[in-house]
């Protein structure tokens, strides 16, 4: 395997992003009912063939916090999607009133490299229910991921354009710039970007774009420690 690119953000670089709010803000859209949950997991599962595993494409959180049971894994790209900070800003989780975040998802157009998971979670009905209240509520996508081992089907939590928290990426500099201060109830925009290189960096996976937006948060916080 090639060996990938250093990591420049660092655990050290944490603890000079300012400190976190002590409370959720608003939660960024009302959640819908249990009704839309139980359908979309019954949708999605209903779709496999007798017998087929369920794959879920993760390109950020789900790498190092996968909220339900992992089976096989597979490095893998999808096409026609891209990794993009295109939901928010928001003051919910990893945000407050004075720094914003912004969360990460898929949008459309070029392509991303990420991990397909295997949900091994003996109740897969619950286990993707469970999966979908962490995300936004909006259905997740069909997508096409290939592995080494061959393409698998996968699905894939993808930015709709019609929902409320979906604005366009800004410029990686500006885009570094929030996120470099960016802090919640729960961590730090900063610690969310770290932990995704690093759990892409173990599978072999390389990103250019989050490889220099890693490093332009590192810069930013050294200088912010100075």
């Amino acid at each position: 395997m090639t060996a990938l690119p250093a990591l420049t953000l660092t655990r050290d670089h944490l603890a000079r992003v300012p400190a976190q709010a002590d409370a959720d803000g608003a939660r960024p859209v009302p959640l819908p009912d249990e009704a839309f949950y139980d359908g979309v997991a019954a949708d999605i599962l209903g779709a496999l063939p007798e017998g087929a595993p369920l794959w879920v494409f993760a390109i950020g959180s789900l790498l190092w916090n996968p909220r339900f049971e992992v089976g096989e894994t597979r490095p893998a790209l999808v096409k026609g999607w891209r990794r993009a900070f295109c939901l928010g800003p928001t003051l919910w989780r990893r945000g407050n009133p004075a720094a914003p975040g912004r969360m990460l998802s898929l949008d459309r157009g070029g392509e991303c490299w990420g991990v397909a998971l295997e949900m091994a979670s003996p109740d897969r009905h619950a286990a993707l229910v469970a999966l979908l209240k962490t995300e936004p509520p909006t259905p997740p996508t069909w997508v096409r991921a290939e592995t080494e081992a061959g393409p698998v089907d996968a699905i894939a939590f993808t930015a709709d354009t019609a929902y409320a928290l979906y604005s366009p990426e800004p410029h990686e500099d500006e885009l570094a710039d929030i996120l470099a201060r960016a802090s919640g109830s729960v961590g730090t925009m900063a610690e969310y970007v770290l932990y995704t290189v690093e759990e892409l960096h173990k599978a072999g996976v390389y990103d250019p774009y989050l490889w220099r937006l890693q490093e332009k948060l590192a810069e930013r916080l050294a200088e912010a420690g100075d």
